[in-house]
């Protein structure tokens, strides 16, 4: 059984790899479709580009919609950089350089207001025209004073997760991240829809 993942991140795609492993699902990425073209995503929300994503899968691929919409929110930047987190500061900049320009703009930012979240939303788009199934997850944290560990991808060098005092989300093990990743907590919601979805039976 395989189904295709809306994105040409290799990141997301082996984290929902992990989760889908077990029930003999392997996750393809649009690198393995490349005729298929990039969604604008000019969504409002994170549910908006996701749904967006996922139905441009269903109108160009004729399968299953499913793709994610996720990103970082920094409560001292109001919620910056929010859904724009992938172009964060323009295309053609590195994660590098993400990162540096994020700390730049806390620089003056004391530890205890440095209080972000990572959020994600998936969703899959039955090929039938039925309604989409939506899930979403988050992981609270801090954002660090410099980079961290070299696991993971994106801002997760420079977040610190509430729930692994000390850790960076760069420093944990792709299992343990998946426990407690914004991405883990959304697909763990959206398995039993997906997994519906996809005709596998959970329990074999």
């Amino acid at each position: 059984m395989r189904v295709v993942f809306g994105t040409r991140n290799r990141g997301k795609v082996a984290e929902l790899s992990l989760l889908l492993e077990p029930y003999g699902v392997e996750v393809l990425s649009l690198h393995d479709v490349p005729d298929v073209p990039d969604v604008v995503e000019d969504g409002e929300t994170f549910t908006d580009n996701a749904l967006k994503k996922a139905r441009h899968m269903v109108d160009q691929l004729g399968l299953l919609g499913l793709a994610d919409d996720s990103g970082l929110e920094v409560d001292a930047l109001d919620g910056r950089p929010g859904v724009h987190s992938a172009r964060y500061g323009g295309a053609g900049m590195s994660a590098v350089d993400k990162n540096q320009r994020l700390l730049g703009e806390l620089t003056d930012v004391a530890d205890e207001r440095r209080t972000a979240r990572f959020v994600c939303v998936l969703a899959a788009v039955p090929l039938d025209g039925g309604l989409p199934r939506v899930a979403e997850g988050a992981c609270e944290g801090r954002i660090l004073r410099a980079p961290r560990g070299d696991g993971g991808f994106g801002y997760d060098p420079i977040f610190a997760v509430d729930e692994r005092p000390g850790r960076a989300m760069a420093e944990l093990d792709p299992h343990d991240k998946n426990r407690v990743s914004h991405r883990g907590r959304a697909m763990r919601a959206l398995l039993p829809d997906l997994l519906e979805l996809l005709g596998v039976d959970p329990t074999t």
